[in-house]
């Protein structure tokens, strides 16, 4: 089951700003530089560092643009140990890709193309599900059923990869329940990404990899970030389980759009500082993907267009993704009042990548209480 069916699509190139300068980085002296070095040498080599803690990855922190602290550790083959994990070692990211889908969709926007208040429906006639708009498959406000778990016991043949058409394509087909009336609540669904990816191609008449490519990996200098396809293969970084044994591909690794991104810590150095321009997306839209769309929940925590946000009681704010995608976990918070970025890595299952991020902001900034401190995934 691939290819297009009646829940075919309206194709249509999208032109692209290529033209990218760079912020101009923070002026941080010597002193400090070496001051914020030290803290964070101390605070990794005694959170995630150690001996037995299992860390494999990478670990990038900068302010302003200038790195503070960077450190590798461990190897791309872990039960070879053959080649070690470097800087242009090419990690999955997860879901931390999702921040990705928002701004293509955002540009897209701003180009006309669509507008945030579009229903999915005119993008795929026979999906089942009326009313979804393009901002609540953005803020997971769909109320769709989440394909990790439906095409688990679909028809679909476990033996063949599945693609984003072909998650589609089960849905119009066999109609899996769904959750929740269109916005009614905040429910996290990966479903949503893989429908915003599949937007991307209708819209822009260009696969979702290669409108990435050419609209913001390349042009943010993101030489070493690219979505999986096969034929990349060999570009990217296998992934393992706790003990350190492989863990192999499954069917549902082609799909991209809520993953399948790999990156390195300095190409999302990169990302980061992109962000703090208005030369991807106007800063009116970006400051919409950075507000929060499910208040009905109590508490900190809420999302935006494609990330994660915490709003402290201190008045602080967070953006950020975690992911985590078979023996991937992947950390990327922006702390914008101090214009710094926490970047981790890891290509060995480890939860404490996590918790490690999560904790390291009070090295910058007041922004736990003990009562407020969370962990989050």
């Amino acid at each position: 089951m691939s290819g297009s069916t009646s829940c075919g699509l309206v194709e249509e190139r999208a032109t692209t700003k290529n033209n990218y300068t760079p912020p101009t980085p923070l002026a941080i002296s010597d002193a400090e530089k070496m001051r914020y070095n030290e803290l964070l040498t101390n605070y990794f080599d005694s959170t995630l560092l150690g001996p037995y803690r299992n860390f494999n990855g990478g670990i990038l922190v900068a302010k302003g643009g200038t790195i503070l602290y960077e450190k590798y550790q461990g190897f791309e083959d872990l039960p070879g140990r053959s080649r070690t994990l470097s800087a242009n070692s090419s990690l999955h990211i997860a879901s931390s890709t999702k921040p990705f889908t928002a701004i293509a969709i955002l540009r897209l926007v701003e180009q006309g193309k669509v507008s945030l208040a579009d229903t999915i429906n005119q993008f795929f006639p026979a999906l089942p599900y009326p009313s979804i708009t393009i901002r609540d498959l953005l803020s997971h406000r769909s109320g769709l059923p989440n394909y990790l778990y439906f095409m688990e016991t679909s028809s679909w043949n476990k033996e063949r990869m599945a693609t984003n058409q072909d998650v589609l394509n089960i849905m119009c087909e066999e109609q899996p329940a769904r959750h929740a009336a269109p916005n009614k609540r905040f429910e996290y669904c990966n479903t949503n990404y893989v429908l915003l990816a599949l937007i991307v191609e209708k819209i822009s008449g260009v696969s979702y990899p290669r409108f990435l490519q050419e609209t913001i990996f390349e042009p943010l200098g993101m030489n070493h970030t690219f979505v999986y396809q096969p034929k990349l293969a060999k570009r990217s970084t296998p992934s393992y389980q706790p003990n350190g044994r492989l863990w192999p591909l499954d069917y549902l690794d082609l799909t991209y759009g809520d993953k399948n991104i790999y990156s390195t810590p300095q190409d999302l150095l990169k990302w980061d500082q992109a962000l703090y321009t208005d030369q991807l997306i106007d800063s009116a839209l970006l400051h919409q993907a950075f507000q929060g769309y499910s208040f009905e929940r109590p508490g900190t925590h809420h999302y935006g267009l494609g990330f994660r946000l915490e709003f402290l009681r201190n008045g602080k704010k967070v953006i950020y993704h975690f992911g985590r995608w078979h023996g991937n976990n992947a950390a990327f918070t922006r702390l914008v009042e101090e214009k710094v970025v926490v970047i981790i890595l890891g290509n060995r299952f480890n939860r404490g990548i996590y918790s490690a991020a999560h904790h390291s902001y009070d090295l910058f900034g007041n922004y736990y209480n003990q009562d407020e401190r969370q962990e989050d995934q």
